[in-house]
């Protein structure tokens, strides 16, 4: 079986007009709403993918990784040409201190959200339980 690896970043950013302070940024991909992602390139590691994927898609280069947080997702989707394909995203976790995004042409459009609301607006599953660890991983450390 074709097996793909991706990784993304959970992008925060400090907002004390919210309730717990922090507002999450979640992507428009026109038919679901998700983290910014994409293919790890060969001889490229999974942070710097994801720091790049983060860049090209958002325009934010100011992402302060967060230590200590790493979470994996695995799941399976049908490509027209390769047949059954096993995904594996790496997700880690940053805080930005950028305003305003700059969409690219691979979305429709973006938003920082308060958790609640990220969590309700996330599309698939496994993303509101990525969301999830990363909220009580940030509400444990010292970070948050």
């Amino acid at each position: 079986m074709p097996q793909q690896r991706s990784a993304g970043v959970i992008v925060f950013k400090r907002d004390g007009r919210v309730r717990g302070g922090r507002v999450y940024l979640l992507l428009d991909y026109g038919r679901f709403w998700d983290f910014p992602k994409g293919h790890v390139e060969a001889g490229e590691d999974d942070l710097s993918a994801a720091l790049r994927e983060l860049r090209e898609e958002t325009g934010i280069s100011d992402a302060r990784v967060v230590e200590g947080f790493g979470h994996e997702i695995q799941y399976f989707f049908r490509d027209k040409v390769r047949g059954l394909v096993r995904k594996t995203v790496v997700f880690f976790l940053a805080e930005t201190g950028t305003r305003e995004i700059r969409i690219s042409h691979e979305h429709e459009g973006g938003a920082f959200l308060p958790f609640d609301r990220a969590v309700e607006r996330v599309t698939y599953k496994n993303a509101k339980e990525t969301l999830m660890t990363a909220e009580a991983f940030l509400k444990q450390s010292a970070v948050g």
